[in-house]
């Protein structure tokens, strides 16, 4: 079983995604600091991953000169939703406004895993092949796949588990559990849960003012196992 990136799915080879494991990135919004402190641990370890971006940043250079990395998008629709304009007047305005930070981008999660029929359509004018954002929790106990979307172009890749979803659900913090599953292996990391280590939401919540400033954020650092160390764990049982 090894690491895999998002974009070698093969909807024709089953060997592309079976016995894989697919590590997953949202970045959503976070410091340099938090990122880079995910970005090492990728480095150390030589994984291949992918990161969904959310904003510029001068740490994007150095991902895209590591052939491990893949680089997708994860548009915010929420204030479009809302009537606030900052990403686009409408979803085509959106996701360009994404692609720009990404032009290479192929594979994409909307925050919030927002998704209709038009923002579909919309990814795959923007060519994006590789939509990401069907979360089918682990405890469903459904067997995914990847699956042609009926436009015939999008690839639809389902994901199993979330770190913060894993909060909410207390689930177990055994990594063979999700290792032995059947289906599509795609793990759903966020450099700030690697960060703090987390295993409640509590403390997210607690440390959320202080996510922009390391020095005091390290103070909510969890000495105990959480995120982080399942991610470790994880790595080092391959």
């Amino acid at each position: 079983m090894r690491f895999e990136n998002i974009k070698y799915i093969n909807l024709n080879a089953r060997s592309s995604w079976q016995d894989k494991i697919f590590l997953t990135f949202d970045i959503d919004w976070c410091s340099d600091e938090v990122l880079l402190y995910t970005l090492n641990f990728i480095e150390e370890y030589n994984l291949k991953a992918t990161f969904f971006v959310t904003h510029e940043t001068g740490l994007l250079e150095r991902m895209r000169g590591n052939e491990n990395i893949e680089l997708g998008i994860h548009p915010n629709f929420n204030p479009l939703l809302s009537g606030d304009f900052r990403y686009g007047k409408n979803i085509d305005e959106v996701v360009s406004y994404y692609k720009k930070i990404v032009p290479e981008a192929v594979s994409v999660r909307s925050h919030s895993m927002t998704q209709n029929s038009l923002m579909l359509d919309s990814f795959e004018k923007f060519g994006l092949i590789y939509d990401v954002n069907t979360f089918i929790p682990y405890s469903s106990e459904i067997v995914c796949k990847p699956y042609k979307h009926w436009t015939n172009k999008l690839v639809k890749v389902p994901y199993f588990w979330e770190d913060d979803v894993h909060c909410n659900y207390k689930w177990e913090w055994s990594v063979d559990k999700y290792l032995n599953y059947s289906g599509i292996k795609v793990f759903d990391f966020h450099p700030i849960h690697i960060f703090l280590n987390t295993e409640h939401l509590d403390r997210y919540e607690q440390s959320r003012k202080h996510h922009n400033c390391e020095e005091i954020l390290l103070n909510y650092v969890n000495s105990g196992y959480g995120s982080k160390s399942f991610l470790l764990d994880l790595v080092r049982d391959l």
